[in-house]
């Protein structure tokens, strides 16, 4: 399942898991991510991949877009 996000400034998801492997790219924005434990800032052009059942949270911290990639669909998004 493909999903382009649009995010604002102060959006973010608390720590959380999901059996779905999730993968992304950064189109635009700033954001940290935190993935079991190790911090990450993301800029354009970076890209990101969480293992299923892996903890982790995200922070806006310029808005802007991202490109998220799950597999399995995830059904709570349709």
């Amino acid at each position: 399942m493909v999903c382009k996000m649009n995010y604002v400034e102060g959006n973010f998801a608390t720590e959380h898991t999901h059996p779905h492997e999730q993968s992304g790219y950064v189109i635009s924005g700033q954001y940290q991510m935190t993935v079991d434990g190790q911090e990450y800032e993301l800029l354009p052009g970076d890209s990101y991949s969480i293992p299923g059942g892996v903890p982790h949270s995200f922070q806006v911290i310029g808005g802007g877009e991202v490109i998220d990639v799950f597999t399995q669909i995830r059904e709570d998004y349709l």
